[in-house]
């Protein structure tokens, strides 16, 4: 029976039969061989894989148009978008960025749903490398690489599902709703009824970070300390998973998770002990200067990205430079700099990211672009999901929250100082453990370092999230999201970097506002009774 033919299958938990979904319905492989042949050769095989990095990339949108969703574009560009450290220009993204969404709003409703389209194409090739091993088609050993690669995804997906639509899990200590982990392909009518009975009840935000981090523990072991090697004998760096990334992923996860001495335990395999901080695993580091994981994203600084290119991207209403680049440039110029960064004095004036990632436009300036994808043409910039950075400023974070009573961390000082003093290049400008007055002082500086590094990357939203609750770092008072500058409407004035006065209308998110999340969109609802919708929706 051919999978295709199947009239109602359940895929993101419910019943999405809408003219959008077509890709979503369409559950055989990449070229959409039967399943008996999906499998059949080598060949096969790896293109079905390819397939679950196809939908990482690209998924359905309105009308059933492509866009990156969820990871080749997407996710960056709504994490920007929930936080206050990109200001949004225009009506593309004013829901996101103003919190008015809705159970039917687009945004958010294709995230969730091209997330679990992703997943379940990962669950079929998981069960069809497994067969194809099975009859010997692929050896045992490259058949769980494949179903490491799958996993990894699959828990890239779950965890931006739970950070988006389910409360911290600081909040009740993992204790509230979760989000269904779909760890089974839905490939038939049985397979879709089991689906059907999966309540949403039986997943709290600490049981879904366990499915995570199995998965990525499963990943860990089985993928290859360097490159992935194709069929054709070439390494494939970056764009597909090593060890490296699951363990950096993991990082990402238990930084959430606020368990600290597992961040230093998982840190410790790809972070040595002191400088210089070139990982044993991968050979992973930072590049020496700060523009050098952009433009070509296989550097050594560069874990896991997706990738885009002039013939598969996810076009110009989606795409990374298009949204985020200068319309001098070529680009649409709809995601900007805010000024409530740009204008922050704890970024130095004279730190070198200023002039090397961002251009300014207009006379006196009215915008701030960034560079850091540069191909207005073809869109061909990576969507970057893990760089080594980010890996430092996580561990350095955790050694920073585990120091002994008020101490201040050596090695998180001096994982801080890895990354910032590549901009910050005069020494009477750079931190000694004699700038921070306890370990307060170097947390704080850490996550400003974040928001620095990170910026124009999609890392705000996991900050905020995560921090909603922290009681000494939570980014507004009681937790929620920060008042933004209002789209459109910035000025000359706002854009100081020794600091600045100016207004933000977009007011902020108290926590306990049921906007404070997403909502499940209406489709699932409608669909899957199971999935419990958030309160307030």
């Amino acid at each position: 029976m051919q999978i295709r033919n199947i009239t109602a299958i359940l895929l993101a938990g419910g019943l999405l039969l809408g003219s959008c979904q077509k890709k979503v319905l369409e559950l055989q492989s990449f070229t959409n061989p039967s399943d008996e042949s999906a499998f059949a050769t080598p060949d096969a095989c790896q293109l079905s894989v390819y397939g679950v990095y196809d939908a990482a990339q690209s998924g359905f949108y309105l009308g059933g148009a492509v866009r990156g969703y969820p990871f080749g574009a997407a996710n960056i560009e709504q994490g920007d978008m929930r936080g206050e450290d990109m200001l949004n220009q225009a009506a593309f993204y004013q829901i996101t960025y103003e919190a008015t969404y809705n159970n039917a709003s687009p945004n958010n409703g294709f995230m969730f749903q091209t997330i679990y389209s992703m997943v379940n194409k990962a669950n079929l090739t998981i069960d069809g490398v497994k067969g194809a091993a099975g009859k010997g088609v692929i050896s045992t050993a490259k058949a769980l690489e494949y179903e490491a690669e799958c996993r990894f995804l699959r828990a890239m997906g779950h965890h931006e599902l739970v950070i988006n639509f389910a409360r911290p899990y600081a909040d009740n200590n993992g204790a509230n709703p979760g989000i269904i982990y779909r760890d089974f392909a839905v490939k038939d009518q049985p397979t879709a009824d089991s689906a059907k009975n999966v309540k949403r009840s039986a997943f709290t935000v600490a049981t879904t970070y366990t499915k995570i981090l199995a998965d990525l523990d499963f990943a860990e072991t089985n993928l290859p300390a360097s490159s992935i090697v194709n069929n054709a004998g070439t390494a494939i760096k970056t764009f597909r998973p090593t060890k490296a990334a699951a363990i950096a992923l993991k990082m990402r996860v238990k930084m959430h998770m606020r368990d600290w001495a597992g961040v230093i335990t998982e840190g410790n395999k790809i972070v040595p002990a002191s400088a210089p901080f070139v990982s044993p695993i991968g050979g992973w580091t930072l590049n020496a200067t700060v523009d050098g994981a952009y433009g070509s994203a296989t550097s050594n600084e560069n874990l896991f990205s997706i990738k885009n290119d002039a013939t598969d991207n996810p076009q110009v209403n989606g795409a990374l430079p298009q949204m985020l680049g200068d319309p001098a440039l070529g680009a649409r110029g709809l995601v900007r700099v805010s000024p409530v960064l740009w204008s922050d004095p704890e970024w130095l004036c004279t730190d070198l990211r200023r002039s090397t990632l961002y251009r300014t436009s207009g006379s006196p300036v009215n915008a701030i672009y960034t560079v850091k994808y540069r191909d207005y043409l073809n869109s061909s910039d990576a969507a970057i999901q893990i760089r080594y950075a980010e890996v430092l400023l996580i561990l350095a974070e955790a050694e920073a929250r585990q120091a002994a009573g008020t101490s201040v961390s050596a090695r998180g000082l001096a994982l801080l100082n890895a990354v910032r003093n590549r901009a910050v290049t005069d020494p009477a400008q750079q931190f000694t453990l004699a700038s921070f007055a306890n370990k307060n002082a170097l947390i704080a500086a850490i996550l400003k370092e974040r928001r620095i590094e990170l910026l124009a990357e999609g890392k705000r939203w996991g900050d905020l999230h995560r921090l909603a609750l922290d009681p000494d770092f939570a980014p507004i008072a009681g937790g929620g999201i920060p008042s933004k500058v209002g789209s459109g409407g910035a000025t000359a004035a706002m854009f100081n970097c020794a600091g600045a006065t100016f207004t933000r209308s977009v007011q902020a998110i108290p926590y306990a506002n049921f906007r404070f999340i997403w909502p499940i969109p209406i489709e699932e609802i409608q669909q899957n009774p199971n999935y419990d919708q958030n309160p307030g929706y």
